[in-house]
């Protein structure tokens, strides 16, 4: 397939055939680890943004557990001032995240040109809690809340973006707060300059504070070219509001930038307070528009013939392996995979054909499902389908690797393995998933 070469020496798949799906477009942003294009679905010719991670660049990095977080998150979360998650593409060298395109561009340089009136700051302050509200709701807490991460979409409506520093509940430690420091100076919270452990929430609101400080005065409230002095600043909550700000938005901020996390406002309370309430409407969704679709399992329930979820087949494609970030260890237990164009009915019956003849017997089988053990009883082997797309299906082949399964592993590894190669589909660099 044709290449392209960046202005950093990433090699990109030509614009015109990226994975035969989409036409790529204008870098649009980057960072030390991913870049986002613009590009065009073929097929429909809509409009989205393609995120993509560097694999050598995030492994040296150490930064793995980012991108299993992110992916982790941005499963949960649907939400309409969230951007959206279309699918997840991957090659040898390249993760890539195909995202809803945000038209209108960041927040940020709208701001940069003028500040906004006071009923526009609190029409897209209203939506940004109605997001912040939902990720907190579901355990998220996005922790680089900034206008750089704020985009508008065709509407002129807010998405928030990047969760790649996001946590999540399961990482509050035993004190009931977070202790990983990050987040971007202006917008950080005086709490992790303390070092103390913090709420993921209270400093995703300290966060939103700064953010409506800017869309009304039009700039930063902490800022200082000596980072220590803006440091101080923020610590000791020192700022000033624009002689422009109303009384009631003056003080709706205090309580925001309120240096003392227990007595900062919270979500709850604002709904009562009189500038936030003022135009607000709660939007409602449904349980079904932010359900987490799980991996499907074929044993026998007629789960089979589903589709698994982009995140799950990551670690499925070829030329890349990512199950140390997607799968949790297995110590007795070793798993298998390979994609392949044959249906699952015939791939059942070419492995039961093949076990039959090394004198294995089938102890069970279902559609999507097959169970194998030897002559004296030994489990050798269970092969589980899972449908991948309308061609595609993922082949598991689960073994046990403890030292009393006797010589049942040879009978995997130096006979059957071998007759199934043929199964196995060979795209010639790339695989889609999701």
């Amino acid at each position: 397939m044709p290449e392209i070469i960046d202005d950093s020496g990433d090699i990109l798949p030509a614009a015109t055939n990226l994975f035969g799906k989409y036409e790529l477009g204008k870098l649009l942003g980057y960072g030390g680890f991913a870049k986002v294009y613009h590009a065009r679905d073929v097929k429909t010719g809509q409009s989205v943004a393609i995120k993509a991670i560097n694999k050598q660049r995030l492994l040296k990095g150490g930064l793995t557990d980012h991108v299993k977080r992110e992916v982790s998150i941005m499963r949960r979360l649907r939400h309409h001032h969230i951007v959206r998650l279309i699918e997840v593409l991957a090659t040898k060298t390249k993760i890539y995240f195909v995202l809803e395109f945000a038209k209108g561009g960041e927040l940020f340089t709208k701001v940069a040109k003028g500040r906004f009136s006071e009923e526009l700051s609190r029409r897209y302050f209203h939506q940004l809690i109605s997001a912040v509200g939902y990720c907190h709701s579901h355990g998220v807490f996005h922790r680089d809340l900034k206008l750089e991460n704020l985009l508008l979409d065709e509407n002129w409506d807010l998405k928030v973006t990047d969760f790649g520093l996001s946590a999540v509940r399961d990482q509050i430690q035993s004190d009931g707060l977070l202790h990983t420091l990050c987040g971007t100076p202006a917008y950080v919270a005086p709490e992790i300059l303390a070092k103390k452990g913090y709420d993921g929430a209270k400093i995703d609101l300290w966060s939103c504070g700064v953010i409506l400080f800017v869309l009304n005065a039009g700039y930063l409230p902490f800022n200082d070219p000596n980072l220590m002095v803006m440091y101080k600043k923020i610590y000791n909550g020192e700022y000033r509001c624009p002689k422009w700000t109303s009384p009631d938005l003056k003080r709706f901020i205090s309580r925001l930038l309120d240096t003392n996390p227990e007595t900062r406002i919270s979500i709850d309370e604002m709904i009562n307070d009189p500038w936030f309430r003022k135009g607000y409407k709660e939007i409602k969704f449904h349980s079904d528009e932010f359900e987490i679709k799980e991996e499907i399992s074929g044993g026998g329930d007629g789960g089979g013939d589903k589709f698994l979820n982009a995140f799950d087949i990551i670690s499925y494609s070829h030329g890349i392996d990512l199950s140390s970030l997607f799968n949790r260890p297995e110590t007795k237990i070793t798993s298998e995979r390979f994609v392949s164009a044959v249906s699952p009915a015939a791939i059942i019956m070419e492995i039961e054909a093949a076990a039959r003849e090394e004198g294995l017997s089938v102890t069970s089988k279902k559609e999507f499902w097959i169970k194998l053990e030897g002559q004296n009883g030994n489990f050798v082997a269970a092969v589980e389908i899972h449908r991948l797309t309308e061609v595609l299906v993922v082949v598991e082949v689960k073994r046990k690797t403890s030292q009393d399964v006797g010589p049942s592993c040879d009978i995997w590894n130096e006979k059957l393995s071998p007759r199934l190669n043929r199964l196995v589909y060979k795209p010639e660099e790339t695989v889609v998933v999701g």
